[in-house]
């Protein structure tokens, strides 16, 4: 039987977009139909420039289209809370940017909304689809570092200016929320588990937003997990997995390429691992489509959402009064 290709529509013409116009080309299940503009002269121009068969003019038109399946919600962190609960109460099926929310109750009410409406919502971690993270886990899980001790990961770039909506505080800014969600939602994935207490330093720019963060996160059964992000310091990615055994290193977890190979250490023997090629956001596209049309449940829960904020809003308070923050047991 024939399925009808999904209907994405792209709220707002924001530069991440890009990342997903490709693999709803290449999907068979899914069709890039519409993009929504503060303008209609925004949206018109940037139909032209991508070939989107249709523009609208303001977020509530896209919302109103009755052709449109499915919404991607790439706003500032700050707006992803109130038009991915419209999206949904609009009848859509959402795909929200990461971080989905910048508090756990502003994800227990986006949570509730797409139990309301009936629809699917997932928040767009894209390296938790692709095959290298996959390989990661079940290394790990098949016992091929020995007993899991710690995970240490970074995820840092140089921001030339100093007008990023990332630097701005009441939109959800600093590198935490950005880039520092990376290492924290990796540690716990491979881990398996919430953090019992976190704790962290930062240093503030200009603005008030955290520029770099430090943090530290103790997980059950003597775990820990270490990591550091930033805008002020060069390129950096990288994630060492340690075990009681041998070592795992990942040098691009976060955005991994088409030919990435991973380095496997036991008894002083190191082992090249070959990552299987796959397009680094085709897995978020074609797991909400398997959602969606099969009644799955996204790899990405809202319920590990919840969690990964809870973690950076722990770290953010930790770093904020100087002393460890002790997260609830119920933190999922």
């Amino acid at each position: 039987m024939t399925i009808k290709p999904l209907n994405w529509g792209l709220l707002s013409t924001a530069r991440i977009n890009r990342a997903l116009i490709t693999p709803l080309r290449a999907s068979a299940r899914n069709h890039l139909a519409a993009v929504a503009s503060r303008s209609q002269a925004g949206a018109e121009a940037y139909a032209r420039e991508w070939s989107i068969p249709k523009a609208h003019g303001s977020y509530e038109a896209l919302l109103a289209d009755p052709e449109i399946d499915v919404i991607y919600n790439p706003l500032p962190n700050h707006l992803h809370k109130e038009w991915t609960i419209r999206a949904l109460a609009a009848g859509k099926h959402v795909l929200c940017e990461k971080p989905i929310a910048l508090t756990p109750g502003e994800v227990d009410e986006m949570a509730a909304a797409a139990q309301r409406y009936g629809k699917v919502l997932a928040e767009a971690f894209m390296y938790r689809h692709h095959p290298q993270t996959l390989l990661a886990r079940d290394l790990v899980e098949q016992g091929a570092i020995g007993r899991l001790q710690l995970v240490r990961g970074s995820f840092t770039f140089s921001m030339k200016t100093d007008t990023n909506i990332r630097l701005n505080p009441e939109m959800g800014g600093g590198s935490l929320w950005d880039v520092g969600c990376y290492p924290i939602s990796y540690a716990r994935h491979l881990i398996g588990a919430e953090p019992l207490e976190v704790f962290g330093w930062q240093l503030t720019g200009e603005s008030g937003i955290d520029d770099s963060f430090f943090g530290q996160m103790k997980f059950p059964g003597g775990i820990y997990a270490q990591f550091d992000s930033g805008f002020r310091t060069p390129f950096r990615t990288h994630l060492e997995i340690v075990g009681s055994e041998g070592t795992l290193t990942i040098p691009a977890p976060f955005k991994p390429g088409l030919e990435e190979v991973i380095t496997l250490v036991r008894e002083e023997k190191m082992e090249r691992i070959s990552v299987p090629a796959r397009e680094l956001y085709i897995g978020e596209v074609e797991d909400l489509a398997d959602c969606i049309l099969t009644g799955k449940t996204p790899r990405m829960t809202l319920a590990d959402s919840r969690a990964n904020v809870a973690a950076i809003v722990a770290l953010l308070e930790a770093a904020q009064t100087g002393r460890p923050v002790r997260l609830p047991a119920n933190n999922i």
